[in-house]
């Protein structure tokens, strides 16, 4: 499973009216080689699925990964701060044994 929080699940909200993304589109979530731990989130919004799509839905937030992602995914929550360390989005991933200070970036 992959969790929203409420911070998260409004923020998504406001993007869908703001940007014009309909009930068709959805979350998805995926893990790429990079950053500086080694691996890097991406999230963007999508309508399109794909064949080892993993699908979930939280906080009324459909949230939608491909299988490999998934395997580093497995319990995170995405959630959004506008605190002073920052403003955005950012993932509370359970199985991350480190993550850079910017956040965007882990291992495990």
């Amino acid at each position: 499973m992959i969790y929203v929080s409420e911070s998260a699940r409004q923020r998504i909200s406001e993007i869908r009216t703001t940007e014009g993304y309909d009930d068709s589109y959805f979350i998805r979530v995926s893990v790429t080689s990079g950053g500086c731990s080694g691996l890097t989130y991406n999230l963007d919004f999508d309508q399109e699925l794909k064949k080892d799509d993993q699908e979930f839905e939280d906080n009324g937030v459909k949230v939608v990964t491909d299988l490999r992602s998934f395997l580093y995914l497995f319990n995170t929550t995405l959630e959004f701060s506008e605190g002073l360390n920052g403003k955005g989005f950012h993932f509370n991933n359970p199985n991350a044994s480190r993550t850079c200070a910017c956040g965007e970036s882990f291992s495990v």
